[in-house]
């Protein structure tokens, strides 16, 4: 990719806000700049929504909400098969936009935008799939007949770290639902949102069905449309600090919410693992997305049998990163996305050191421009470290030893989060006893990926509420009703 290849995509990206099918100014005339993290660069200036932005957003999308639910589930499903179409032929201007405002190596943006098309193509084959049932009443009497309908109008706050396979995520199955909806992607990542719309319009969306009004005043603009009687939808990816203000302030309309929070994940490796498949699967979970992922394994739990050659062998493979800007090919983990990100990354490795973990590889800020972490692992972490209570959000994987079963289900459960667990083993029993046993909404048996369009994603505790993709995330977006008819025959 180069310089005069970026400049042109980024001179072509649409920069407003997209409401009722139109692009247009910030009603206060304001931008905010998006940066480059490898360089601290400014990329663009993006219109920033203000509160009568977010208001008319609601109205494009409140006015379009008959229509577009009397649209038929097929011809919906067919609009989200040609926006899947439409990404994927665009593929590669999707992942630079991606690389250059978030940071991630090319090659992770790539496999994101084949993640975050698959919610299309999934969500348009779900839409006719839309479904009831009539039944006869116990007592043999009335017939019951049970219909699905849409929500209404949604609010979906999408979070910086996947830019388009977030609102992806959220956006598909609104629309296959017959929901229209307004998305508040982050202020840190916008463009990527922004390419999205201009490609669902070329898909054939209707206006005011998909609104986007990037902006960095989140709650002035997306409060009063909380409180507001027409919006019937919340869904939110993003912390568990956020997620309970948003469910609190939903509670006064009642709002439907889906909440994807914080995770905390337990990679836990077994005396019976394959060490060879446990590292490789270690290298995913915590490098994907240079760890800055809700799922990224944040808490490495290994047999004291083994902990030390785990350790060993994971510091070997670690160590062959490639600290470089994402566009460079050689790239394997690209910066943080901001330097208060990198400053709490490297305030938890501190505090750690400090408690009595030692630092075996990286732990040192570097010098330069970019907001550039190394890979980092700690070893003898003990369990009072902060860094085993919160999420990293980096490329920092911080190891302890447990003695048996019961001690592992123990430590991986002693969160306040649910939302991943990793587990290696080769014993099925064990397998199957930890699936019933660790608090968590997913479960990775030896691999270091869960995240499919086709599965449920989300969590338990304090990671979040309702669940999407998968059959289950269409039913976010839709309503039960249930009509009762008087016997036929009597």
């Amino acid at each position: 990719m180069t310089a005069a290849r970026e400049q042109e995509l980024l001179a072509s990206l649409p920069t407003g806000l997209f409401i009722g099918g139109e692009w247009r100014e910030s009603a206060t005339g304001a931008t905010f700049a998006v940066h480059d993290p490898s360089t601290g660069e400014v990329l663009a200036h993006v219109a920033d929504a203000a509160p009568e932005d977010g208001a008319a957003a609601l109205d494009a999308a409140a006015s379009a909400q008959a229509s577009w639910a009397a649209t038929p589930s097929r011809e919906r499903g067919e609009i989200l098969r040609r926006a899947f179409e439409l990404v994927t032929a665009r593929a590669d201007d999707f992942a630079l936009v991606m690389t250059l405002e978030m940071g991630k190596p090319l090659a992770e943006s790539r496999a994101e935008v084949g993640y975050g098309a698959e919610f299309l193509r999934w969500f348009s084959e779900e839409a006719p799939r839309i479904s009831g049932r009539y039944a006869t009443a116990p007592d043999g009497r009335n017939r019951l007949l049970v219909a699905k309908r849409p929500v209404g109008p949604s609010l979906l706050i999408t979070p910086w770290n996947f830019p388009l396979a977030m609102a992806t995520r959220k956006i598909a199955p609104a629309l296959a639902a017959g929901c229209t909806s307004v998305l508040k992607p982050a202020a840190l990542t916008p463009l990527t949102a922004l390419l999205f719309a201009e490609v669902l319009r070329e898909a054939g969306v209707p206006d005011g069905v998909v609104n986007v009004i990037p902006t960095t005043r989140a709650g002035a603009v997306t409060g009063p449309l909380i409180k507001d009687a027409r919006l019937r939808k919340l869904s939110f990816t993003g912390s568990t600090e956020v997620g309970r203000r948003l469910i609190a302030d939903a509670a006064d309309q009642v709002l439907r919410v889906s909440m994807e929070l914080g995770g905390n994940a337990p990679f836990i490796v077994f005396e019976d693992a394959d060490l060879d498949a446990a590292v490789d699967g270690a290298l995913i979970a915590k490098l994907r997305n240079g760890g800055e992922a809700c799922v990224a394994a944040n808490r490495f739990l290994v047999h004291e049998s083994i902990v030390d050659e785990f350790s060993s062998r994971l510091v070997e493979r670690m160590r062959q990163t490639v600290h470089a800007r994402g566009t460079d090919p050689a790239s394997t983990l690209g910066p943080l996305v901001d330097e208060s990100t990198r400053e709490k990354v490297a305030e938890l490795v501190g505090g750690a050191v400090e408690d009595g973990a030692r630092l075996v590889l990286g732990g040192v800020t570097p010098e330069g421009a970019g907001y550039f972490y190394p890979a980092t692992v700690l070893v003898d972490v003990p369990q009072s470290a902060r860094i085993l209570q919160e999420e990293i959000f980096g490329p920092v994987a911080p190891i302890t030893a447990f003695r048996d079963e019961d001690e592992a289900v123990r430590l991986a459960n002693a969160s306040e989060y649910g939302l991943v667990c990793f587990a290696y083993t080769r014993d099925l029993n064990r397998a199957l006893r930890l699936a019933e046993r660790l608090e968590t909404g997913m479960l990775g048996l030896n691999t270091g990926l869960v995240s499919n369009p086709a599965a449920p994603f989300g969590g338990v505790k304090q990671s979040g509420l309702g669940r999407e993709g998968g059959f289950e995330g269409i039913d976010e977006y839709l309503e039960t009703t249930y009509i009762g008819i008087s016997d036929p025959f009597a």
